[in-house]
């Protein structure tokens, strides 16, 4: 039988179950149901760890395209929007009493037209038979003409006053979070000012500073795993969306972007994170489920079944492959890892085991 090397972390939690057992208590413990698989070896891909920090790649500063006074004002900051949500509204009764006028302008120059429409047509009759003169049927037809024009022109003023109105209602431009108030209710704001600043929630990037030995070993459309300090023992998967060109003359390093698959509204633009970058060749690698992974303070490791029992053995994380963590420590291909109700395992405790195949990496 193979020994498990778990030192400290084995002995001071073997002590602790023992100092927690009550005088007089039968040592002997009754079996857990656990389910295991077996460790893998598989080929790995190299990878190398980089500081790096989340970008919203798209912050809009709203602006009112026209003159107006705020009305109403919907959001506050930290409020989520949706794309074409209504929120700043300017005053809109001088432009609805100007629309109302060029609508009654536009409706009487239409009766006017039909006026000179008919008066055409009554004159293109009597020029037949001769009894007007081509300049008086010439006129007409200018005439005719003249309010055909004018109403065009009324028609072009009416749409740009219904356009202003539905600009005095300041919309988001994308799904977001509103991050700053320029403006509020009762202030006047004039065309082009500053109202909201919204983030997107769309899109999340990180952006690490690549040192310039590994520049030649990026390649756009890369997957990587991206991990935050706010959030231990949580990946998120991301790929190389773009690789700049352009070294800072100082560090050496190049600005690559990284696109996270699915944004998350638990992380925030500013959040340190840290992406592991597949760099070099396979190597084998020890593979085990990450529902195997279990963190109890500062310590990371998972448990196996030896002679029946449940036995911790540290381990790092160095990797992943789906659903396998790639790890490093007294864990060899083949052992029997617990990866369910390990939860509350304590070590040496008996378990009654069943195996769970799991999907290959």
């Amino acid at each position: 039988m193979r020994l498990f090397q778990f030192a400290k972390l084995g002995t001071v939690l073997l002590l602790s179950c023992a100092a927690a057992q009550a005088p007089g208590q039968d040592s002997r413990q009754q079996a857990t149901p656990v389910k295991y698989t077996e460790a893998l070896n598989k080929p790995v891909m190299q990878t190398v760890q980089l500081p790096g920090y989340l970008e919203a790649p798209n912050v809009s500063v709203l602006a009112s395209e026209i003159s107006g006074l705020v009305t109403e004002l919907k959001v506050r900051e930290g409020e989520r929007v949706t794309t074409g949500q209504p929120l700043v509204m300017l005053r809109t009764t001088p432009l609805e009493l100007s629309l109302q006028a060029a609508q009654a302008r536009l409706k009487e120059a239409q009766a006017r037209r039909r006026l000179a429409e008919t008066r055409l047509e009554r004159y293109r009759g009597l020029i037949e038979r001769n009894a007007i003169s081509r300049q008086e049927l010439d006129e007409a037809r200018y005439e005719f003409d003249a309010w055909e024009g004018r109403i065009e022109t009324l028609r072009a003023e009416v749409a740009s006053i219904r356009f202003d109105i539905e600009r005095s209602t300041i919309r988001a431009p994308f799904n977001g979070v509103v991050v700053a108030r320029h403006t509020e209710v009762g202030q006047w704001s004039e065309a082009g000012s500053r109202v909201l600043e919204v983030l997107s929630t769309d899109t999340q990037e990180v952006h690490v500073d690549v040192p310039e030995k590994y520049f030649n070993g990026l390649k756009s459309g890369v997957n990587v795993n991206v991990t935050f300090d706010s959030m231990p023992g949580r990946e998120f998967a991301a790929y190389i969306r773009a690789i700049i060109p352009r070294a800072d003359p100082r560090a050496r390093t190049f600005p690559v972007k990284l696109r996270l698959r699915e944004p998350s509204a638990q992380i925030g633009a500013g959040m340190i994170a840290r992406a592991a970058f597949p760099i070099g060749e396979s190597v084998p690698g020890t593979l085990v489920p990450k529902d195997a992974i279990v963190r109890m303070g500062n310590n990371t490791m998972v448990f196996l079944i030896d002679r029946g029992s449940a036995v911790p053995a540290p381990v790092t994380v160095s990797g992943a492959m789906g659903v396998w963590s790639v790890v490093n420590g007294a864990v060899a291909p083949g052992d029997k890892v617990i990866i369910r109700g390990n939860e509350r395992l304590q070590p040496g405790q008996p378990v009654q085991a069943e195996l769970l195949p799991y999907p290959p990496p």
